[in-house]
């Protein structure tokens, strides 16, 4: 699979193609030294093997069918139900993949911060939903002069306090922001507590004279009860709408949704009847492009509650070898804290690839800690036998925080043929 290119979108073309121009040195992990100076796009021509292409590990691979399956499934759920879809692009903050999302059929991409908004637009996202308030007055002013400067490009983002609403109106000139009013959950992180708050904040913001109240929002998994609180974010939905609080929104925009309760969006948007205007019902799931073998495998609707629905496949393998077998039923391997995830569990050993033998069931072998740069694998004593230098392929948890450590990321076929690279701005 080839993602690095040009995709056309509704407004133009996403500028991805310069990523394949980009030299490959020693700030990339993993890559092969004898390809230092060639370009990104040389080097994806030359379908080097993973294992004996010149490449090093510690190395994450990305599978490019997982990939376009993940793509595919949630593309066409959120078509099925009648959901708009802008997937979070702090997932991967990978250009190459959001155009991919959009060809999909994505409305726009999501974003947690201002800096992430910035590395969108430098690349050529048209539409942007940042799932967050801004406040920085700095950040405000950029965001005031890109949307001064495209008339095309259409930006929404969250407001969840009467003071939140007064810096942001202080900070913006000559432009209209589009916001939602984010709804919290007790406990939870931001967004208002209840109705009568986010009252409060939109009255706010209909008196502000650089903001549009456009819509309701927020994030279900936080809550103690996430079908509760989405049938919450409807109501408030419907209410506001009741009272005319969208009174200058063309369009009005209810929003949900990470990858573990989609389906619940698509039952509670379901649900929402017609209002005084169009209504975009946008989903924001974003884990889903990887999918990944610990966290995400076990919560997933399509694995539960719609398993008849879809499916999704961990899309990464982090590649190491084994470094040392210093006592009985112990194992080091060269990957640590900063390769591989570890806040929503630690990786899988899936298989094991002998020099020069075919890769085998990594059984018996279990990871039970990672320092900075070694992997500890517990070796039972009739699992499969480890020789130093061994590769031994994991499967990781949370795609969010794989992505992260990670620069440029060899794309990978179904014959270990290195097809592509997957380059991450974070």
């Amino acid at each position: 699979m080839t993602i690095a290119h040009i995709a056309t979108l509704p407004g133009g073309a996403m500028r991805i193609d310069e990523l394949r121009e980009e030299r490959v040195d020693h700030r990339f992990k993993g890559l092969p030294p004898d390809a230092d100076g060639r370009t990104v796009g040389e080097l994806a021509a030359e379908h080097r093997s993973l294992f004996d292409g010149g490449f090093t590990t510690p190395l994450l691979t990305l599978s490019g069918p997982a990939l376009e399956h993940n793509l595919a499934q949630l593309a066409a759920y959120a078509d099925k139900h009648g959901l708009a879809f802008a997937p979070h692009g702090k997932t991967s903050m990978a250009p190459q993949l959001f155009a991919r999302q959009i060809e999909y059929g994505a409305w726009g991409i999501t974003a947690a911060t201002p800096h992430q908004v910035r590395v969108y637009r430098a690349f050529g996202v048209p539409r942007v939903f940042l799932a967050n308030e801004i406040v920085d007055a700095a950040a405000l002013r950029w965001l005031a002069r890109e949307l001064a400067d495209d008339p095309g490009f259409r930006f929404v983002c969250y407001v969840d306090s009467v003071r939140g609403v007064e810096l942001m109106d202080a900070a913006l000139t000559e432009v209209v922001v589009d916001v939602v009013v984010e709804l919290g959950a007790a406990g939870g992180r931001t967004g208002v507590r209840g109705p009568v708050e986010a009252a409060r904040v939109a009255d706010a913001v209909t008196a502000a004279r650089h903001l549009r109240l456009v819509g309701v929002a927020g994030y279900e998994a936080p809550a103690a009860d996430p079908r509760a609180w989405l049938d919450e974010l409807v109501a408030l939905a419907v209410d506001f709408d009741a009272a005319g609080r969208f009174g200058a929104a063309e369009q009005i925009v209810v929003s949900a949704g990470g990858s573990e309760w989609f389906d619940g969006v698509a039952e509670a948007f379901g649900s929402l009847g017609t209002l005084s205007r169009p209504v975009l019902r946008l989903l924001r799931s974003g884990a889903y492009v990887t999918h990944d073998d610990v966290h995400y495998r076990d919560v997933t609707p399509f694995r539960g509650r719609i398993a008849a629905e879809g499916s999704l496949e961990p899309a990464f393998r982090l590649w190491t070898q084994v470094l040392s077998r210093p006592e009985p039923g112990l194992a080091l391997l060269n990957a640590g804290k900063r390769d591989a995830p570890y806040d929503l569990g630690l990786p899988v050993p899936q298989v094991v690839r002998p020099a020069g033998g075919a890769a085998v069931p990594a059984t018996g072998l279990t990871v039970t800690k990672l320092a900075d740069q070694h992997t500890f694998v517990s070796v039972a004593p009739d699992g499969v036998d480890l020789a130093v230098g061994d590769w031994v392929g994991l499967g990781v948890s949370h795609p969010c925080t794989a992505f992260d450590k990670w620069q440029l990321i060899p794309v990978v076929g179904e014959t270990g043929v290195v097809t592509d690279f997957v380059r991450t701005f974070f």
